[in-house]
């Protein structure tokens, strides 16, 4: 039975009309229709909806040139997603162009302004196709709108995504650069802390130090905190836990560059200072190190010699 023959209907229900089931493939038949329109006028409609991107003052990142490469590179795409109804290229796109445009400075809303004035420019340019017969427009909207809809949440979803792992791996390299595990010579590495030591950083310090003894085969590590200005409890009591995670790994920490305020501190909140060992500066500390690995230092040289 086609869809254009009679259809019986179970008992108590209304009859399925022909009409019904031809509206519901409407976005099956009339697609094709619209992505061949699209194509045919591709360079018109993409000049219009770029100078709708210039006066609504988006992209501004980018130069002329790069603009026009990226919005002709989107129409097409669009206009294929549309064809093939393909979400999974549609998302493949849109990871590739977030990778190309976020280091250029766009935001996530110039993404989403972006999107939706091309479906504002491409949904005009059907209504002035299809204008004459408003029962024909209707059902050509009806198709368009729910698969431009599902074009915008996508690409601006995968923006986000996009956006949030770039943020992550900058947060990673920042993490890195601020707290960098140094190795100074075999089996020695140094740690020095800069800045406001919050208890999450600690946490992350730990991390990179632990990993550091395990891939350096460190047997001494000094942790330099001159630069840091204060500590509360909980950061003192993790510098305590990073010290016995270490021993459990093989390797002393030594504590350099103590203030006045944090040794105050650190007695005020009752620490078990025993279990650190803590040497008045970093130069101290290096010697120190030297001699646990076995070097004897010399200072008129500067050098340590094993």
């Amino acid at each position: 039975m086609t869809d254009h023959e009679h259809h019986t209907a179970p008992a108590g229900t209304a009859p399925v009309s022909p009409e019904y089931l031809y509206e519901r493939d409407d976005e099956h038949q009339l697609l094709p229709q619209l992505v061949a329109h699209l194509r045919e006028h591709r360079t018109r409609l993409r000049q219009e909806w770029a100078g709708r991107i210039q006066q609504s003052g988006l992209l501004r990142a980018m130069t002329p040139q790069e603009m026009t490469v990226e919005t002709t590179s989107v129409y097409d795409n669009y206009v294929e997603v549309l064809e093939t109804g393909s979400v999974e290229a549609l998302q493949r796109y849109a990871r590739d162009l977030s990778e190309r445009i976020i280091p250029r400075g766009v935001e996530t809303h110039e993404v989403v302004g972006i999107v939706l004035l091309l479906r504002d420019v491409l949904a005009r340019s059907l209504f002035e196709k299809y204008q004459l017969d408003f029962a024909l427009l209707n059902r050509v909207l009806d198709a368009y709108e729910p698969a431009a809809n599902r074009i915008a949440i996508t690409v601006a979803g995968s923006f986000v995504d996009e956006r949030e792992r770039v943020i992550r791996q900058q947060q990673d390299s920042i993490r890195e650069l601020s707290t960098p595990v140094l190795p100074v010579r075999e089996r020695l590495l140094i740690l020095p802390i800069i800045g406001v030591l919050h208890s999450e950083r600690a946490r992350q310090l730990t991390e990179q130090l632990l990993a550091g003894i395990r891939t350096h085969r460190a047997k001494v590590v000094v942790v330099d905190i001159t630069g840091v200005p204060d500590v509360d409890e909980a950061v003192a009591n993790h510098l305590v836990q990073t010290v016995d995670a270490s021993r459990l790994m093989g390797a002393s920490v030594i504590i350099t560059g103590l203030s006045p305020e944090i040794a105050q501190t650190l007695v005020t909140i009752g620490v078990d200072l025993s279990k650190m060992d803590t040497i008045g500066d970093l130069q101290g500390g290096l010697e120190e190190a030297e001699r646990l690995l076995g070097y004897t230092v010399t200072r008129d040289s500067g050098m340590a010699s094993p």
